[in-house]
């Protein structure tokens, strides 16, 4: 669960709805500039499904009593979240076994990036238990990639981690799109078609959902996503009544337009 503001209220956007606008971007991505995605429709797969370990807990999101509002997925206790990492794999799985790699890829990519779960003896031993068991499954499932010609020129070291710092790069656009942006914001390390570059995102005329993008990284001249959140009006207490309430709240259709840079 990732939060917009509306007015005095939140509009609730989930976790695979967010991931849905990074498959949107990798459709349109790529120029001479950025290069092209290999294998293209593989790499599009694994940036749209990259949090669909998160919908079981979508379904059901808990309260953090805190805020009165369903947990944001940074909120969310590390018992918890390798869980839905560990379960992601496999959620994947059936749909192909490259997009599977680069989910099971993006989530340690996270934890590897950001380490605040090494703050306590306890969650150090849940992630690292995680992640020895995440590697596992990676290199078995990169072994049998490489006996296959399709795949074997897409899991050399090189090409999986150019694709998994694109999916991390569509990861980050998304969530700061499906947030709002609201002043301008740098990405860094973005995979470009020799080393990598840094995009920067400005809100064209303070709107949030015009935005300019420099240099332009798209195939297209200009590039619309759309995505869907509810929103909630009030804080709960109850966790059964804020899922029955959510379950309920009114929906909201979304947009936002990339722009080249004047």
């Amino acid at each position: 669960m990732l939060y917009r503001t509306l007015g005095e209220n939140r509009i609730c956007i989930t976790q695979p709805t967010h991931a849905w606008v990074s498959g949107q971007l990798a459709q349109a991505w790529g120029n001479e500039l950025f290069g092209a995605i290999a294998p293209h429709q593989e790499v599009c797969l694994g940036a749209e499904q990259h949090d669909v370990g998160w919908v079981p807990w979508e379904a059901a999101p808990t309260l953090n009593p805190d805020t009165g509002y369903p947990h944001s997925f940074n909120e969310v206790a590390p018992e918890v979240h390798t869980q839905l990492w560990a379960g992601a794999k496999h959620l994947a799985m059936p749909m192909g076994r490259y997009a599977a790699l680069l989910v099971s890829l993006h989530g340690t990519g996270l934890y590897e990036r950001f380490t605040h779960w090494k703050q306590s003896p306890e969650s150090t031993r849940i992630v690292e238990a995680f992640l020895q068991q995440e590697k596992t499954f990676q290199q078995a499932l990169i072994h049998r990639l490489e006996q296959d010609p399709a795949y074997a020129p897409h899991v050399a070291p090189d090409a999986i981690a150019r694709n998994q710092r694109l999916v991390a790069t569509l990861d980050a656009l998304s969530l700061a799109m499906c947030m709002g942006i609201t002043q301008q914001r740098q990405f860094e390390q973005v995979p470009a078609a020799t080393g990598e570059m840094a995009l920067t995102l400005t809100p064209i005329d303070n709107d949030p959902t015009q935005l300019s993008v420099e240099p332009w990284c798209f195939q297209p001249n200009q590039v619309t996503v759309v995505f869907e959140g509810r929103i909630l009006d009030e804080k709960f207490t109850d966790e059964l009544t804020m899922r029955d309430r959510l379950a309920h709240a009114p929906w909201v259709t979304l947009t936002a337009t990339l722009h080249p840079a004047k």
